[in-house]
């Protein structure tokens, strides 16, 4: 854990609990979240074919879409949870590593 605490520039245990804590959350909410706003948005898994490719098509949607949602959800919990600093950072590293940085360049 202190190889982890360093790497993070965390100070505490209990920095490091809460943490994990606000991930877990995350990834839990990010795929129960994911059901509701397909059905928000029309697109129920009834009204998906019945042939293979329907309930593929569907549960390929809803794993793309947890993505954004864990992405949004991960900023929110920290903030919540008074890390928004680290999850800030730890965001803007994550979607400068899949090709988004022109998203956070600061030229003012």
């Amino acid at each position: 854990m202190k190889r982890l605490k360093e790497r993070w520039g965390i100070s505490s245990d209990w920095q490091l609990l809460v943490i994990f804590v606000v991930f877990g959350i995350t990834g839990s909410s990010s795929v129960y979240v994911a059901k509701p706003f397909l059905s928000w948005i029309g697109m129920d898994l009834s009204n998906f074919s019945d042939a293979w490719w329907g309930q593929t098509l569907y549960w390929l949607l809803r794993i793309i879409l947890i993505f954004p949602f864990y992405q949004l959800l991960l900023v929110v919990y920290g903030w919540l949870f008074g890390q928004f600093r680290f999850f800030w950072a730890f965001e803007k590293k994550m979607l400068e590593r899949i090709g988004l940085k022109y998203l956070f360049n600061n030229k003012s």
